[in-house]
């Protein structure tokens, strides 16, 4: 990628995920899902060979070279998703009040049993714990446990099939974070180079600790807050994690489904305050997997993420597989665009504004933001090597435009998934009178400024060193910076 040439600039500040798939795997689609607003594409880990996953990072380090625009690659493990076994004859019918037992039995279930192939769920269960399965659809009540199988009543009866998803809403589970799968995925994706990975069903800190320090630097951790263990343990795993994933999906299945709006406000609230990217996720757009228009409902649900404050919104199966993956992210971008020019939605976010720690980086930040709105500067530069100097400018959430300046393309990456970022690679700076130069023909380049505006500049002396926030500048442009 050209370090002086400017790269395409979103004009709006909420970030677009969208899972790739069948429906999104070629070059021209990749390059036009792009285009049409897409700052990460998300791997599902779940689906697919690893041979195709590694096309498509091809791909999209390929479109990304073409656009002369980092992307950021999110790599989604599967985590220890819980399922029953097979059936006799592929499926059975549960009835209200019938007893039903769950056991270490290898053989195809009847309407009598099913195997559950999780030795250690049963010391999680207790007399009376309810027990899920298909996204919620069955449910099911302990009423006796045994070292090799739980015998339970059917409280909510229906059609149950092979191989249906089960949750212990009630329970943290013994289980590990990673399964084998995962860590082979997980292995795999830091080969290939993605930037980011998703760790699916955390219940505890300890679950990020160990996803981390097998990570270590070559990527950063999503934690995917999709249980209600994770809720509880909120505090210590955002202090952890990277970023956190609201995930709607099984979150919805193990919490009561109105319980989960008010989850993923105090979700995206606490991530905005420790200044770590927060994605809002599953089911957005869903009825786009077979309609070229949403529902009213959806809009209002992607307006509300935006509003909340996301960094933001994914697309799953509406991109994936669905009929309409560009459509899908057209909408995302008009309806992301148009809330943040309500008068409403800076004022929102000045209310979430959490205050700074008492440090020189932290005091530093929030006075750009405020000086940039005093002298009315056009935006807000900030050089940063790590990518913390951008982390802190974006949870300002300021008026202003923000540009990042970084040497390492890894950091650009990385950032695009941050709200009102626009990351830039280039060459690193050795001297202040440097920095401010280029922080003005960057800015010039950009078009985020014309002759007679001011910018405000923040960066960390010595140069270079990570983290360190120590210096705000006001910049006057003069026009001639780029002859």
């Amino acid at each position: 990628m050209s370090s002086e040439q400017i790269s395409i600039r979103r004009q709006r500040k909420t970030r677009i995920v969208a899972t790739l798939g069948p429906a999104s795997s070629s070059h021209e689609r990749i390059k036009q899902l792009f285009l049409a607003g897409v700052d990460v594409f998300r791997l599902n880990m779940s689906h697919g060979e690893h041979k195709d996953k590694e096309a498509l990072v091809h791909t999209i380090r390929a479109v990304e070279r073409e656009l002369n625009h980092p992307i950021a690659i999110l790599a989604d493990l599967q985590g220890p998703k819980l399922r029953i076994g097979l059936f006799e004859d592929g499926k059975i019918t549960l009835k209200e009040g019938q007893p039903f037992k769950l056991d270490l039995l290898d053989q195809p279930g009847t309407s009598e049993r099913v195997y559950l192939p999780h030795k250690e769920i049963f010391a999680a269960l207790d007399v009376g714990t309810n027990i899920l399965l298909d996204d919620g659809k069955i449910r099911l009540e302990v009423e006796a446990v045994e070292e090799s199988r739980a015998r339970t009543r059917v409280i909510v009866g229906g059609v149950l099939s092979d191989r249906k998803g089960v949750n212990v809403p009630n329970a943290v589970l013994p289980l590990a974070a990673l399964t084998a799968k995962d860590r082979k995925d997980l292995t795999f994706a830091l080969q290939c180079g993605v930037d980011w990975v998703a760790l699916s069903f955390v219940q505890r800190a300890a679950d990020v600790a160990e996803a981390k320090k097998l990570v270590g630097k070559k990527a950063a951790v999503m934690a995917k807050i999709e249980k209600p263990a994770a809720v509880e343990a909120l505090d210590e795993i955002i202090e952890l994690a990277d970023g956190v994933m609201v995930a709607r999906g099984d979150l919805g299945v193990e919490e009561p489904v109105e319980n989960v709006p008010g989850i993923q406000k105090q979700i995206v609230r606490k991530a905005r305050h420790a200044g770590k990217p927060v994605v809002v996720a599953t089911q957005m757009l869903e009825s786009m997997i077979k309609s070229p228009v949403p529902t009213r409902a959806e809009v209002s649900d992607v307006a509300t993420a935006v509003l909340d404050g996301a960094d933001a919104v994914m697309l799953s199966a509406e991109s994936a597989v669905g009929d309409f993956p560009i459509e899908a992210v057209q909408v995302m971008d008009r309806v992301a665009s148009r809330v943040e020019h309500e008068p409403t939605y800076f004022l929102s976010g000045s209310e979430e504004r959490t205050n700074p720690n008492a440090t020189t980086e932290d005091a530093i930040t929030a006075a750009a933001r405020q000086v940039a709105r005093t002298v009315n500067a056009k935006a807000i530069v900030t050089f940063t090597s790590s990518g913390a100097t951008a982390l802190r400018a974006a949870r300002e959430r300021p008026d202003a435009p923000i540009l990042t300046l970084t040497p390492k393309l890894a950091v650009a990456r990385r950032l695009a998934i941050v709200w009102g970022l626009h990351t830039v690679k280039t060459k690193d700076v050795g001297a202040f009178e440097e920095m401010v130069g280029k922080a003005k023909r960057m800015a010039l380049r950009a078009g985020l400024v014309v002759p007679g505006d001011r910018i405000v500049v923040t960066a960390g002396v010595p140069f270079g060193t990570p983290g360190a926030t120590n210096v705000l500048h006001i910049a006057w442009i003069s026009g001639n910076e780029l002859g």
